[in-house]
């Protein structure tokens, strides 16, 4: 793995609503009509108009994802992943989990987005432990990187300090140190 790859890679605590990307990554229910956790924060930031959008999307099966507009939030588009039920894990689940990652960023790349911002999908309601979930993403999203242009830079925005810590040490096993895109 290049190093540059890490470069553009930054885990950052805040709000996923308020951040000044092209994309924003929903952590969505199949149905795509809002939630709870990032998913309700998210409709909510955004406003009604998500809501109806979504409503033409039919859904979407766990481990893809579809993109809309933003609407009220400062990222132009939303991207709505669906990630799995824990359930006690296993290569199945961590695969869906690594897909959602790998297709949200395809779907930034197909729409020209150079900045996307991720929450820690799948780890609230869903039950994937932070630190297993933490390995899984940073791996999809490295692999990505290493063979596209775009999206430019990618951002984890987590709400609490668990999940910051785990995808800091998560970072660093990959091979990324202290400097290298970790905020």
């Amino acid at each position: 793995m290049s190093k540059d790859v890490f470069s553009r890679i930054e885990i950052v605590r805040g709000d996923i609503t308020t951040q000044q990307v092209d994309a924003i990554v929903n952590a969505a229910n199949t149905s795509l009509l809002g939630g709870g956790g990032v998913d309700g924060a998210i409709h909510r930031a955004a406003g009604p108009e998500l809501l109806a959008e979504c409503r033409t999307l039919n859904g979407c099966p766990t481990g893809s994802a579809k993109i809309t507009k933003g609407y009220r939030l400062p990222a132009k588009y939303v991207i709505h992943t669906v990630g799995p039920v824990y359930g006690g894990g296993g290569r199945a689940v961590a695969e869906k989990l690594a897909s959602c990652y790998r297709t949200s960023l395809q779907l930034a790349a197909e729409h020209g987005c150079r900045t996307v911002a991720f929450p820690a999908v799948s780890c609230g309601v869903y039950g994937y432990p932070v630190d297993e979930a933490a390995d899984v993403s940073i791996g999809a999203i490295l692999a990505f990187l290493e063979g596209s242009a775009f999206p430019e830079r990618v951002r984890w925005v987590l709400f609490d300090s668990v999940a910051f810590s785990a995808y800091e040490a998560g970072l660093r096993r990959a091979g990324g140190a202290a400097g290298t895109g970790v905020s």
